[in-house]
């Protein structure tokens, strides 16, 4: 046996058990007082849509249910959708009261153009959606068709998602969905080169129809 060797690794075992002992209460206080995020100083859907466009969303505001289905026709036009299905009553009630074509069986989820849903909650912090399988929606939905429309109102804004979840349990109490899921921008992925894909895992456009229902 080495007994220099053996010497130097209980010198140095003996500093870290030296270490270990002594009690600091936060040996990183400088990062602790760090904040993560910084202050927010603009409103709640002004911090969203800018978070939510700069991962690829897009941001739609409507000052009531008439501009919404002004801008869906727009939607529609320019992208050349024929098929749009929505499956949450509140969606089928608030389209279909305004004649705006809608399908409602989801035997037409493979050739759909676009789906519509509402969502839980928006979180302005990161610019995502809080969705959940809580409604007639469910998951397929949001995933299958190559467009992903939200219908939400500012009543929904949050601006973290601990919030968002605090809304869910107010909202369904002892019945919490199965599944809660925040979106952030349209799928993508990045290949061996770092080449951005969207879309190689669900929707490749994510749309968000913010429908202002604070007067």
């Amino acid at each position: 046996m080495n007994i220099r060797n053996t010497t130097a690794k209980e010198r140095m075992l003996k500093k870290i058990r030296q270490a270990l002992l002594q009690k600091r209460e936060n040996p990183h206080a400088d990062f602790e007082d760090s904040p993560l995020y910084k202050d927010e100083e603009e409103p709640l859907d002004v911090t969203f849509a800018r978070e939510f466009t700069q991962v690829a969303g897009n941001f739609v505001y409507c000052d009531g249910e008439i501009s919404l289905i002004e801008n869906l026709i727009l939607l529609a036009e320019k992208l050349e959708i024929k098929k749009i299905l929505a499956w949450e009553l509140e969606i089928q009630n608030l389209l279909g009261q305004y004649g705006f074509p809608i399908y409602t069986n989801d035997q037409q989820l493979e050739a759909a153009d676009a789906g519509i849903t509402t969502c839980e909650a928006l979180i302005a912090r990161n610019g995502s959606i809080m969705l959940s399988n809580g409604n007639e929606a469910g998951r397929r939905l949001s995933i299958y068709p190559p467009i992903h429309i939200v219908v939400a109102k500012t009543s929904q804004l949050v601006m973290d998602i601990k919030h968002g979840l605090q809304r869910v349990k107010e909202k369904y109490a002892d019945r919490l969905p199965s599944v809660i899921s925040t979106i952030t921008g349209p799928s993508r992925t990045a290949d061996m080169e770092k080449m951005l894909v969207l879309g190689a895992h669900g929707p490749k456009e994510l749309y968000v129809f913010l429908i202002e229902d604070r007067f």
